[in-house]
């Protein structure tokens, strides 16, 4: 039979242990200890451990947008589907919709499965974002911009820091991301960013804080998603706008796994003695930095550490040293 001492050693590692596998949004340890402190009966207190381990392994597989997120504005037009496995956002004339994460994160790796509008997309916008609050805020883009049919969605991505942007690098991609669902990653950790699209790296930004240069790293940032109308700006520069014909634009999101260090009441459920998984350490081995080059190459239609005319005085600093 377990003494008291034991059983906290063991559910210590327990929880050690599965946080590193992409379970950060379970119950957290201090919540673990805190029951403890509170049921000294350890038959109870085993009960309610092992029923919260066996749904820690759940959630690790599948993902749920019952349990993760909000939908957060579109009067209706964001809808949760199939038990919590997908979610649709909707646009038509009179709005578009969005959802964020229930939890905010500092530093994780966020994957997210998505099917963009068919057809024709013209001035839609279809997102998937870390943002944290207030007037300088922090961050970290992937936004789809429409166009007309047959012609590519372009992928638009930046970086803000303290409410300043300006680090837009621009792709076409090599599928049709509105035929089937494809998977988009951001792995934000303290060294780096990156960017990839079915686990193949499209952009990397590197904390350059040694160069003088603005990296996010001490504000929690909340997940996002939205598809909304900005035909203002978003194909040709405004020129082609929204056709309100083919309305009611929906773009479809799946498979959503949040692996993070999840921030709560001014704690982090990372700490400097806890095991984490590698994403927190990760950077790019030879293999990616090709599959990177390839990308770029290829696929990227916008620079801004090649805009010269934007920038006469010289490129940003951290271009020498971000991909």
């Amino acid at each position: 039979m377990f003494t008291h001492s034991l059983l906290i050693y063991f559910i210590k590692y327990s929880y050690y242990y599965f946080s590193s596998h992409y379970i950060y949004t379970c119950l957290p340890s201090y919540l673990f200890l805190t029951f403890l402190t509170k049921h000294k009966d350890m038959s109870s207190f085993k009960i309610f451990f092992f029923s919260a381990l066996l749904a820690a392994v759940f959630s690790a597989s599948a993902a749920d947008f019952n349990s993760d997120v909000n939908v957060a504005w579109g009067n209706g037009r964001g809808k949760i589907l199939n038990n919590g496995q997908l979610l649709t956002l909707t646009l038509d004339k009179s709005s578009g919709s969005g959802f964020q994460s229930k939890a905010e994160y500092l530093f994780g790796k966020i994957d997210m499965q998505i099917k963009l509008v068919p057809g024709n997309s013209a001035g839609t916008v279809t997102t998937f974002y870390l943002k944290s609050e207030g007037s300088t805020w922090d961050e970290i883009d992937f936004e789809f911009l429409g166009n007309m049919s047959g012609d590519p969605y372009t992928l638009h991505t930046n970086v803000y820091t303290q409410g300043k942007g300006d680090k837009e690098q621009q792709f076409h991609l090599w599928f049709d991301p509105a035929a089937n669902f494809h998977t988009y990653s951001i792995l934000w950790n303290p060294q780096r960013i990156i960017w990839t699209v079915d686990n193949t790296p499209i952009r990397e930004f590197k904390n350059s804080e040694p160069l003088g240069v603005l990296f996010p790293k001490s504000k929690p940032m909340r997940m996002y998603a939205s598809l909304w109308n900005a035909d203002d700006w978003a194909t040709r520069g405004g020129l082609v706008k929204t056709d309100w014909s083919k309305a009611p634009f929906v773009a479809s999101y799946r498979h959503i796994k949040c692996d993070g260090c999840v921030h709560a009441n001014g704690r982090s459920s990372c700490s400097s003695t806890r095991p984490t998984s590698n994403w927190y350490t990760q950077q790019m081995d030879s293999t990616s930095q090709a599959r990177l080059r390839w990308v770029q190459k290829n696929y990227m239609i916008y620079n801004y550490c090649t805009d010269s005319k934007r920038f006469p005085q010289g490129i940003p600093r951290e271009c020498a040293t971000s991909a």
